[in-house]
């Protein structure tokens, strides 16, 4: 009797930590979204997981990968994969930038072409598609402190970034759709202080005032304390609350020589109780729009899955 008690103490302990954790999406690389696209099997697999870790949106590769651009000779695989995550009640955001394509370099005026022809891409695939086929938003992973430049010229890339991402958002205006749009962001950039258009703010905020929403790379294995989840987010939660647009916290499990930066190190129910503190304490901020786990490959590989 106590030990059937016990198990269902646990249990609802677990539903309650899911429940508060806020709504999830996840972060779906050029590998393994290429194998759902090009597999019955491996699809069904990816949305069985999806739904048993309660992830409600997954960001997923939508360019070229080993000399390969589905979404362009291909576009059927993308319409067919849409379809049937749709059907079992996920959202799909195109998630564009590419270790593989170097499009850090997109922020650098020479590249800027390219950085629109990668959104154009996907309009054009959208306005193509039925309804139930279509990408319901955008994720850009464009980081332009990867390049090898960044140490002497920082500022002056942080202002190429901003003037891409309004470029981008102006091309999304001209196309009529109406698909949010937000970047990955380090969440260091509340730090640094940059004129932009003749306003001076941190950098967060002009890249939060140019997109719909803001993916934060908030990676600590922790909730709380000076260096924990919430504090690295509160600037950002707090801006985004003034504007009225939603900060995704996002959080790693690819393993890290700080261990401090993943939960790679710690376990799922580790994981799972830092997640629903950092809920307690900011999902009460409208702008909070929950978590974003990275990645689909890493977090099934730290779940002892592959």
């Amino acid at each position: 009797m106590l030990r059937t008690a016990l198990l269902a103490a646990l249990v609802a302990g677990s539903a309650h930590a899911a429940e508060t954790a806020g709504p999830r999406a996840i972060w779906t690389w050029e590998g393994e979204s290429y194998a759902m696209l090009e597999s019955e099997g491996m699809a069904a697999q990816g949305i069985a997981f999806l739904k048993t870790k309660s992830i409600g949106t997954v960001y997923l590769y939508a360019d070229a990968w080993r000399g390969r651009n589905l979404i362009v000779s291909q576009p059927e695989r993308y319409r067919r994969l849409l379809r049937r995550l749709h059907g079992s009640g996920l959202k799909v955001y195109a998630l564009l930038g590419s270790g593989y394509l170097n499009t850090e370099r997109y922020v650098l005026p020479r590249h800027r072409e390219e950085a629109v022809a990668m959104l154009q891409r996907v309009l054009d695939y959208n306005k193509a598609a039925a309804p139930e086929e279509r990408f319901d938003g955008i994720n850009l992973d464009i980081e332009p402190h990867i390049l090898a430049e960044w140490s002497t010229r920082k500022m002056e890339l942080l202002a190429n970034f901003l003037d891409m991402s309004d470029t981008l958002m102006r091309v999304k205006a001209q196309s009529g759709q109406a698909l949010p749009i937000g970047p990955a962001i380090p969440f260091w950039l509340d730090g640094i202080q940059l004129d932009w258009h003749g306003r001076r703010k941190p950098v967060n905020q002009h890249v939060q005032d140019i997109y719909d929403y803001v993916a934060l790379m908030d990676y600590r294995d922790h909730a709380d304390g000076g260096d924990g989840l919430v504090s690295h987010a509160m600037d950002e939660l707090a801006y985004g609350e003034t504007i009225g647009r939603p900060v995704l916290i996002g959080i790693e499990t690819m393993p890290n020589e700080l261990k401090k930066v993943s939960f790679n190190h710690l376990g799922e129910p580790d994981l799972e109780r830092e997640l629903a503190a950092t809920s307690r304490s900011v999902g009460g901020m409208r702008s909070f729009g929950g978590f974003v786990v990275h990645h689909y490959a890493s977090y099934r590989r730290w779940l002892g899955l592959d």
